[in-house]
């Protein structure tokens, strides 16, 4: 009988919650108003000849390494940001070898990490969800050829300076460093192109989240050129549709539109740390998460962010919660089956009149739950 490896017959699997997402999405950090009006007219432009062409990755590359002002030769295109943590696995690690993540964070590193047969050694993160950054240089070793960051984090929207990612890559000098920048455009701290001092550095960006182009799946891999060589040999050269490919350039184009949404999310980011201010920001009188292996919270908190979104504790609350938003058309994400997120609930922020219907909403769940009056006592 055939069977799977054994390796992908026991991995861990991902399902985020996709069905049903009808009303305002601030559920998965996209961007809520959706792409640039340049992108919508250039795919009103597409006609069948071009459909019927074999996608032509390398003009876009061009195109998108001059944006970030580095040669094509350290660039590549991948099919969203997935891909190009999936190859990296696929060009590094061996099933003898081991990675490092720092958990919670994006799922996929491990998922695609494990699947090619490596050890994954999760490293919990410290009190208010901080990197530990010593804790993860004392656990390199000669078998160590991966170490995944995602900053800013998902989803606590934590970020690890550059100072500390340089110590790491100098730490794992055999061992790749892969920065997931997928919410820089919300940070503006960037290790581009940082791989040109070291060797062993690969930072991936998206056009899922600032651009509002999830849909056409597009994220960039970026490296130093020697290293890049080798990925593109583990990559197909049609990984991206040619209508993602074509619309790109008008997405580069159109930066007031991308510089106007990340400001109003910015914005919404206050505004909603604002609102929360009263709940207590992590870090306020207390250290929360001082156990080994469970969340201890004493009342509710959140989590000052660098990203388009806010991770809040909310205890027994936090179901109801997410039911009574959803009864107003707003969704948010429960983040419950992250490591030690037990009964959190992650909010995206976008546009300024989404903003401010979420606070809207805001007050009225808070006020109906009680949770003014918990924080109070």
């Amino acid at each position: 009988m055939l069977k799977a490896r054994d390796v992908l017959r026991t991995l861990k699997e991902y399902h985020p919650p996709l069905g049903d997402r009808e009303g305002l999405r601030l559920d998965f950090n996209e961007n809520t108003a959706g792409c640039s009006p340049r992108v919508l007219e250039r795919l009103r432009s597409l006609d069948g000849e071009a459909l019927a062409r074999y996608p032509q990755r390398e003009p876009a590359e061009r195109i998108v390494a001059a944006h970030f002002g580095i040669s094509p030769e350290e660039l590549l295109l991948t099919n969203g940001t997935d891909e190009a943590i999936h190859l990296i696995c696929e060009t590094y690690l061996d099933p003898e070898d081991e990675g490092i993540i720092v958990v919670p964070t994006f799922a996929m590193f491990e998922i695609y990490a494990s699947a090619t047969g490596a050890r994954v050694l999760a490293i919990p993160a410290g009190d208010d969800f901080a990197f530990p950054t010593e804790k993860v240089i004392a656990r390199i070793t000669e078998r160590t050829r991966l170490i995944a960051v995602a900053n800013p984090n998902n989803p606590t929207g934590t970020f690890l300076p550059p100072t500390e990612l340089r110590q790491i890559a100098r730490a794992a000098s055999d061992a790749v460093l892969l920065v997931d920048e997928a919410y820089f455009e919300f940070c503006g701290e960037t290790m581009v192109p940082e791989w040109r001092d070291l060797p062993n550095l690969f930072v991936t960006r998206t056009f899922s989240k600032a651009y509002g182009m999830a849909g056409l799946r597009i994220g960039v891999l970026m490296g130093h050129r020697e290293q890049m060589q080798m990925v593109r040999r583990a990559s197909s050269p049609y990984n991206l549709n040619s209508v993602a490919l074509v619309c790109l350039p008008d997405a580069l184009r159109d930066q007031e539109y991308v510089r106007t949404y990340v400001e109003q999310a910015i914005e919404g980011r206050g505004w909603l740390e604002s609102e929360l201010g009263f709940l207590g920001p992590v870090g306020v009188g207390k250290n929360l998460l001082t156990t080994k292996d469970a969340k201890v919270h004493e009342g509710l908190h959140y989590w000052p962010s660098r990203g388009n979104f806010v991770l809040i504790y909310l205890g027994e609350n936090c179901k109801p919660f997410i039911a009574k938003m959803r009864a107003r058309g707003i969704l948010v994400r429960d983040r419950s089956a992250d490591y030690r997120c037990k009964d959190c609930v992650r909010i995206t922020v976008g546009t300024r009149d989404h903003n401010q219907r979420l606070l809207t909403a805001l007050r009225e769940v808070f006020s109906e739950l009680g949770i003014g009056e918990q924080v109070a006592r």
